[in-house]
């Protein structure tokens, strides 16, 4: 090629750059008519048609204004307000519409969410996807910013539907409509490729010639050296049944099925990725394989347990929601011989790893997804006298945890509340924190050694914690239950309470079970009798209480008539508070 051929190709890619620009440069000045169509239908807008698009732009006298409208991923279908990420948009010349077309577009839109809320709450479900095909779902809205989102997050445990807020109920639709229309068309699972596909595919790439229709029976034949070998490539898809009965913890995934369960079993993956519904799916999609990676459905029937193992992790009580309460005690590996046995190993490792999911599988299977019902555990996670971070096992272990925890069990713990925390874990918090979601983060509660008790009554009443976090319930307790109710009384700085059980009754057996905040107390019990000519009875001397590990507990079997008062005194300038519970026994019954 000669010198003026190669200046001429140059003039000819600089004039074709130069055309470009400058269409460019159009598009960006006023959109296409039928762009402007498409965006303005995304937008709740209607526009009858080009025509009338390109006269309001001719005429000048037309009123017109800038609107700033979201264009449709194709792929992604319908966008939900909840995507978080940046739309793009384009500035649309349009005519101000009258009044006459605003009430009718305010009818429309109206008539869309009622759509959206109908297909949401039927029971049937087998509507969703053919009312998105027809294009009668209604058009995504704008972001919702951060402040309205979080405020929405689960506030009632199990949303119902209806509870629900517009870009929520989108999103939930839009993953039932991607879900069902997965599991019916197999691609809710990754395919595993059979030893005859991966025969064919080496052959294909071996071979020069192309298959140009993929869809029809093909054989494909292969010489291996004298022999013929003939594979026939098979439509698995035709002969694979749908596995409508998919389910994950007892609950049913495919969504015509109809059942609500599902929609609160989704609403937990939609709220751990922040309402984008393709990142939901991928999550559930990920679960599920993972799941059936390490045979997760069956774990409950294995034999994991070690003799220290129940020491370890324990499930007792619930809290004041009904949550139930799951216990980690960490203080377990300070011994070496129980460290090395747990952590010494990668074997040991994944058993104690895979013990640690068994009891939260057989908790989660326990929970109700019914709307209004208990859905979620509340963790406590004991850090007294628990292994540094020096501890490189015991380190890398608790992330990996961590990591499978968040990646496959979404929205399950209402908090984590982390208890006797020394300095130190606040430093390994801090190198922990970046691999974990923000949301996450929000569950966390931290407590000093100090204020156990206190942190704990927040969320589970004194019943229901156990006496060794200062708490009243007690192991194996053949006189007190959880449903015998503590009463509480607050106890002001410097000022002294009493706490009084009647014995109006002869023969009585009085019984009481309490428990203060703090200590730190000069504490008494006497029997005063009503006949004010008896003398009061010392039950237990005057004494100072600095710190109690576990509730005070005593009886007193009455003789006359009377009643037992409890002096409590504070001395210093801090509130107390005590939390007490009693019983009276007379003739092998009981009240309290």
């Amino acid at each position: 090629m000669d010198v003026n051929e190669k200046k001429d190709d140059v003039t000819k890619a600089e004039t074709e750059v130069k055309k470009l620009s400058e269409n460019v440069e159009k598009e960006e000045i006023v959109s296409k008519p039928e762009d402007a169509k498409v965006a303005a239908e995304a937008n709740g807008d209607h526009i009858k048609n080009a025509k009338d698009g390109d006269n309001a732009k001719d005429d000048a006298n037309a009123k017109t204004t800038n609107v700033s409208l979201p264009i449709s991923d194709k792929e992604n279908g319908f966008e939900n307000a909840k995507d978080g990420e940046k739309e793009k948009t384009t500035n649309v010349s349009l005519p101000i519409a009258d009044k006459e077309n605003t009430v009718e577009n305010g009818k429309e839109n109206v008539k869309e969410s009622e759509k959206i809320d109908e297909c949401l709450s039927n029971e049937n479900g087998n509507e969703i996807a053919t009312k998105i095909e027809k294009g009668e779902s209604s058009s995504s809205s704008s972001p919702t910013n951060a402040k309205d989102r979080d405020s929405s997050l689960i506030s009632d445990e199990n949303a119902f539907v209806a509870d629900l807020k517009e870009y929520e109920k989108r999103a939930l639709l839009d993953l039932k409509s991607k879900l069902e229309e997965a599991i019916l068309t197999h691609k809710l699972f990754k395919k595993a490729k059979n030893n005859e596909e991966k025969i064919e595919e080496e052959k294909q790439e071996e071979s020069s010639d192309k298959i140009t229709d993929e869809k029809e029976k093909q054989d494909i034949v292969a010489d291996k050296g004298k022999e013929k070998i003939i594979v026939t490539e098979k439509d698995d898809k035709a002969d694979e049944e749908v596995d409508k009965d998919i389910a994950l913890w007892g609950v049913p995934l495919l969504p015509s099925k109809g059942d609500l369960a599902t929609d609160i079993l989704l609403f937990k993956f939609l709220v751990a990725r922040d309402f984008k519904t393709n990142d939901a799916l991928e999550m559930l999609r990920n679960t599920l394989e993972w799941r059936k990676e390490n045979k997760i459905d069956s774990i409950t029937e294995e034999q994991l347990s070690e003799s220290f193992y129940d020491t370890v992790g324990y499930m007792k009580g619930s809290d004041r929601e009904g949550h139930p309460v799951c216990y980690n005690v960490y203080g377990v590996f300070d011994d070496e011989a129980t460290y090395n046995k747990t952590f010494g190993t990668e074997a040991s490792r994944e058993k104690f790893l895979r013990w640690r999911l068994q009891l939260l599988e057989k908790e989660i299977r326990k929970l109700d997804f019914r709307h209004g019902g208990v859905s979620k555990l509340l963790q406590i996670n004991d850090l007294k006298n628990a292994p540094g971070p020096s501890r490189r096992d015991l380190r890398l272990a608790t992330k990996r945890a961590v990591g499978i925890l968040q990646d496959n069990y979404p929205e399950f713990v209402s908090r984590n509340i982390f208890i006797n925390v020394p300095f130190w874990y606040y430093a390994f918090n801090a190198i922990l924190s970046p691999f974990l979601t923000q949301r996450t983060k929000s569950k966390f509660v931290f407590s000093r050694p100090s204020r156990v008790t206190e942190t704990l009554l927040k969320y589970i009443a004194a019943e229901e914690i156990p006496i060794i976090y200062g708490g009243l319930q007690r192991e194996n307790d053949p006189d007190f239950s959880t449903q015998d109710t503590a009463f509480e009384v607050n106890l002001k700085a410097g000022a002294t309470e009493t706490v009084e059980i009647p014995a109006p009754e002869v023969g009585n057996s009085l019984m009481w079970d309490l428990t203060i905040v703090g200590w730190d107390v000069n504490y008494k019990e006497e029997f005063v009798p009503t006949d004010e000519g008896s003398y009061t009875l010392i039950v237990k001397k005057g004494r100072k209480i600095n710190w109690q590990h576990e509730s005070i507990r005593n009886t007193f079997a009455n003789k006359e008539p009377g009643k037992v008062v409890i002096t409590i005194e504070n001395s210093i300038f801090k509130k107390k508070r005590i939390l007490y519970r009693y019983k009276i026994k007379n003739n092998h019954s009981s009240s309290s």
